[in-house]
């Protein structure tokens, strides 16, 4: 799963960029449109690697994991969350003026802030998911992965509405095989329902 969030959050990033690059000058409608989509995938990141902060570094760290690069993975996300910060400030500016000038200087705070996590996400990916894999079927990973599904059924379906935006074939296999149909399905359409009609509309 941690995969597939990691495709959602680097699709969104480009939708992200690409919109600001092509944004008309003085189109409120389309910049109102790409800042709701820029704030979900500052929210859903941030939830993301809060909840790793929180819970999944902890378990590694009593399982030994080393000490160093965990603190590296609290270092990033504290860079990322800063880079996340910055974008928004010139993301929510341009929500209000449209202008080109804006839309420019906000592309180019996204795109800092895409590269601070796409390298923190490859990192995380070649050093740290391979360890959490070697304790997959531990009581302290089973209580941890039950403590990151915890939210609310609107949350919850936002974030199956989110993922299945353009996921990809393996990240459909993936889901399939891991979540029931049904249950993607309720939760994707009918609690992430805000999903469908306030954000999805703007990638179309």
């Amino acid at each position: 799963m941690n995969r597939v969030i990691h495709h959602a959050v680097r699709r969104d990033f480009s939708r992200v960029a690409e919109a600001l690059h092509a944004l008309p000058e003085g189109d409120t409608e389309r910049a109102q449109g790409v800042g709701r989509g820029w704030d979900f995938l500052h929210a859903e990141l941030t939830r993301h690697h809060e909840g790793e902060d929180k819970y999944v570094w902890p378990m590694l760290a009593g399982f030994g994991v080393e000490a160093d690069l965990l603190a590296t993975m609290e270092s990033e996300h504290q860079a990322m969350a800063d880079a996340l910060a910055s974008a928004s400030v010139a993301v929510h500016k341009v929500v209000g003026t449209a202008t080109r000038e804006d839309a420019d200087a906000a592309a180019t705070a996204v795109e800092h802030a895409q590269k601070i996590a796409a390298d923190h996400l490859a990192h995380e990916e070649t050093d740290v998911e391979p360890k959490i894999i070697e304790h997959f079927d531990t009581p302290e990973w089973k209580a941890t992965e039950k403590q990151l599904r915890k939210a609310p059924p609107t949350t919850a379906g936002q974030f199956f509405a989110w993922i299945q935006d353009g996921m990809s074939p393996e990240g459909r296999a993936y889901l399939d095989k891991t979540v029931p149909k049904p249950v993607t399905f309720i939760f994707g359409q009918v609690f992430g329902m805000g999903y469908h009609r306030k954000v999805a509309p703007v990638w179309r």
